[in-house]
């Protein structure tokens, strides 16, 4: 009797088991089929933000892309792909990841937390940061790729972005429609930027010359490790400086105090104000002390008048236009006085020289004789009269 106990009880545990195993492996197959359809979302609305972005494009009159490309994998995004072109991602094709967040996706964006990485796809993913965010997932976020996103369209989320993530250290730009040196100045607005990535691809900023030495100068605080991969040096900010700074004094010196006011933050305000009316004598501090604190505090203004305003298109208007156009044409005016002061400077001190040299000349060779020299002054005098 007890062999035959055995025997049912076997038998029981062997009918459960094979009644587990299916619905393990149907569970199995939901899974996959879930992932499936998933990847295939993930999929058709990365390329459906990227057609969009391609009649932006259009419209924009930005050059052609090279050719048809597919969105890249989470694994392989440009935020972690090991092949590198002077630290610019290469274009890899979809694989799929299951560690992989997908916190919204529509038809036409895509927004995913990938670890450290938050990707943003298409306009509709600026969603994702008005989301209720944990301290610690928001805390863990390090680097933001924005792709097929206008950047006019990025910069009224950027103070969001400065609260949000204060742990945000690198920041991903593809094919965003960044076109202007103004337009980079609005990075200033994040808490810290360790590492900044411009892709050509959409971007025609980077074609400019003098858009990294605008970088390394406008966002001097920040003190930039790299730059599309590369390592920014001193000489580089020595550079940058050099070719912004005369600018940007200019620019200083020739702001309405009333504006420079409205620029800056209520701390930097009372700074000013302290300055501007020689309190800082009163308060102990040595001519010294107030010069350097002086030059220190202008050097940081003069990067501030560099701003880039958060735009809405929605309420342009005919007097928002001619404000613009007034605003261009004050801004051209100010280059082209910066780079005539400067190209002056030069001359003279090239110059100088020569010029002081043939001043001591004239002046020997007129008193050598002194009778004659004290006649033609004299007679000069009485010209005069």
């Amino acid at each position: 009797s007890l062999w035959l106990q055995k025997q049912f009880l076997r038998r029981d545990e062997d009918r459960r088991m094979a009644g587990v195993q299916p619905r393990k492996e149907e569970e199995k197959k939901r899974e996959s089929h879930k992932q499936t359809i998933h990847k295939e979302k993930r999929r058709l609305a990365i390329r459906n933000a990227a057609q969009q972005w391609e009649g932006v494009r259009a419209c924009l009159e930005l050059p052609p892309t090279n050719g048809s490309r597919e969105e890249v994998s989470p694994e392989n995004s440009p935020a972690h792909s090991p092949a590198q072109t002077n630290g610019l991602a290469q274009e890899l094709v979809e694989t799929g990841s299951g560690s992989v967040q997908s916190l919204s996706l529509s038809d036409s964006h895509l927004a995913e937390l990938d670890g450290d990485t938050l990707r943003l796809f298409g306009l509709g993913a600026l969603e994702a940061l008005e989301r209720g965010w944990g301290v610690q997932t928001a805390g863990a976020v390090t680097v933001i790729t924005f792709r097929y996103i206008n950047f006019d369209a990025i910069v009224p989320t950027l103070p969001r972005i400065r609260v949000k993530f204060p742990n945000l250290s690198h920041m991903i730009f593809l094919e965003t429609n960044i076109s202007r040196l103004p337009q980079l100045a609005a990075l200033a607005q994040v808490r810290r930027l360790d590492q900044l990535t411009i892709h050509p691809e959409g971007n025609p900023v980077v074609s400019l010359a003098l858009w990294r030495s605008f970088v390394i100068y406008r966002l001097n605080h920040f003190n930039l490790q790299r730059i599309n991969g590369q390592e920014v040096t001193m000489n580089d900010v020595i550079a940058a400086e050099r070719v912004f700074g005369t600018l940007g004094h200019i620019a200083a010196t020739e702001t309405p105090r009333c504006r420079l006011l409205l620029l800056l933050e209520e701390s930097r305000k009372r700074q000013l104000q302290f300055l501007l009316e020689g309190r800082g004598r009163r308060a102990g501090l040595s001519p010294e002390e107030l010069r350097d604190n002086g030059k220190l505090f202008g050097e940081g203004l003069s990067r501030a008048l560099f701003n880039y305003p958060s735009r809405d298109c929605s309420t342009d208007s005919p007097e928002s236009s001619e404000r613009a156009a007034m605003i261009e044409q004050y801004l051209q005016e100010l280059v082209q006085r910066a780079s005539d002061t400067n190209l002056k400077g030069e001359a003279l001190h090239k110059l100088w020289p020569s010029m002081f040299a043939e001043m001591v000349k004239d002046c020997v060779l007129e008193m050598r004789d002194r009778a004659a020299f004290r006649q033609a002054s004299l007679a000069k005098l009485s010209e005069t009269k």
